[in-house]
């Protein structure tokens, strides 16, 4: 899923953004025994089973990536964790304890073309993975910024390309993180963004690359990560209101259910051993029973952090953002701008997810044992880790005095 790295100026606009948040896992070991792997008919137990087969992680320090490493690990399968700087594990070496890290940089085009009967395609002399030494590859990869030319450079290319380097050396099953909101773009809605295109292509290619049966392929497309939802405790906490985008001029807001860090990176661990979803799309969101509008977000902060007196919430009116886009596309078509129109395309993301909801109903959609409600009275208690990608309403400033002020407490 995409983050936000530059035109901090606009970023307000991207209050709903899907993206994520630290947070700690709960579970208990179950080890596996990788000289016994696990039985076709053998029961599936979500968070517990274990194949023993040797899995790689492609995007591995990304927010979500990291935690899929983590959990792979924890349920005692031999994990790669494939990241493009290794120097980065330091600042989370938690995560990667009992993985085997490897430096690879999967935007550099490392494949050649398809040989002469157009199958398997043949890496060049730095393999990303060699034959035979990976059963099943998790591809975490998503652009930073969500724009057309990040969004079909690592959504759509680098992860396609990842794919085909597991099939090339034997792999089994290749397990994509997507996104939900690709839906947008299967129904072709005039508001679908660039990143949900280029994930939608993707998941297309991989179903014609899987239909020789050699590979086979899961995409796991999630609703919304915690973090996406947690930028404001902080402002709450001073005093100040909460603020959520008026859709209909009557505090009408957009609802969700996202799903926490550990619950996905399990769900997604799942799918080695599960195969009730081989070769096919499985839409995913968190337990809560009808998820929280944004409204219903502010006054569950309000209320856990125990401020006095009713709810201070913000209804800012939805139509800000045509104003917004409209100016900065105007200026971007006007003076050929490519930064102008990837700050057009920020907004429109930002106004995607205040309307949209990103909503599961069917139960066999939701996942997980932790309720948005138990994640928000944690990082209450604890506090969060800022993060410049995907903090909206907050700064590092602001997240270390209130977690300094938790620790004193």
């Amino acid at each position: 899923m995409m983050s936000f790295c530059s035109t901090r100026s606009v970023a307000f606009l991207v209050l709903c953004s899907t993206i994520h948040v630290g947070y700690a896992f709960v579970g208990v070991s179950s080890k596996c025994n990788n000289n016994h792997l696990f039985a076709a008919n053998q029961e599936i137990i979500p968070g517990e089973s274990c194949t023993g087969e040797k899995i790689a992680v492609v995007g591995a320090t990304g927010y979500i990536g990291r935690a899929v490493v983590r959990e792979s690990v924890r349920r005692g399968y031999p994990t790669t964790a494939v990241m493009r700087d290794t120097s980065k594990v330091k600042n989370f070496q938690k995560y990667f304890d009992g993985s085997e890290l490897r430096q690879f940089d999967v935007t550099e085009g490392f494949l050649s073309n398809p040989d002469k009967d157009g199958g398997l395609f043949q890496l060049a002399d730095n393999k990303l993975f060699q034959d035979g030494d990976v059963d099943v590859v998790v591809c975490c990869l998503a652009s930073r910024t969500g724009t057309k030319k990040d969004s079909f450079a690592i959504d759509y290319q680098a992860s396609l390309d990842v794919a085909k380097a597991a099939k090339a050396a034997g792999a089994r099953r290749f397990v994509l993180l997507s996104a939900y909101c690709v839906l947008s773009a299967e129904r072709q809605d005039p508001y679908a963004l660039q990143f949900q295109y280029a994930k939608l292509k993707l998941e297309n290619e991989i179903k014609l690359l899987c239909d020789e049966n050699k590979i086979d392929f899961v995409s796991v497309r999630p609703t919304a990560f915690f973090k996406s939802v947690s930028g404001q405790l902080e402002v709450v906490n001073s005093g100040a209101p909460f603020v959520y985008f008026d859709l209909d001029g009557n505090g009408k807001c957009a609802r969700c259910n996202p799903i926490s860090e550990p619950d996905l990176a399990s769900a997604l661990i799942d799918q080695i051993a599960d195969d009730s979803h081989k070769n096919s799309i499985w839409n995913l969101g968190g337990p809560d029973e009808q998820g929280y509008s944004m409204r219903e977000q502010g006054a569950m902060i309000h209320g856990i952090l125990k401020k006095d007196g009713e709810p201070k919430l913000l209804g800012v009116p939805i139509g800000i953002f045509d104003v917004i886009i409209n100016g900065l596309q105007w200026a971007a078509d006007t003076f050929q701008s490519e930064k102008l129109d990837d700050a057009a395309e920020l907004g429109r993301i930002g106004k995607y997810y205040a309307v949209e909801d990103m909503l599961t109903t069917n139960e066999s959609e939701k996942y997980g044992k932790t309720t948005l409600r138990q994640h928000y009275e944690y990082i209450a208690e604890n506090g969060q880790e800022y993060d410049p990608y995907t903090t909206v309403f907050g700064n590092a400033k602001a997240k270390a005095e209130f977690q300094k002020q938790k620790q004193e407490q």
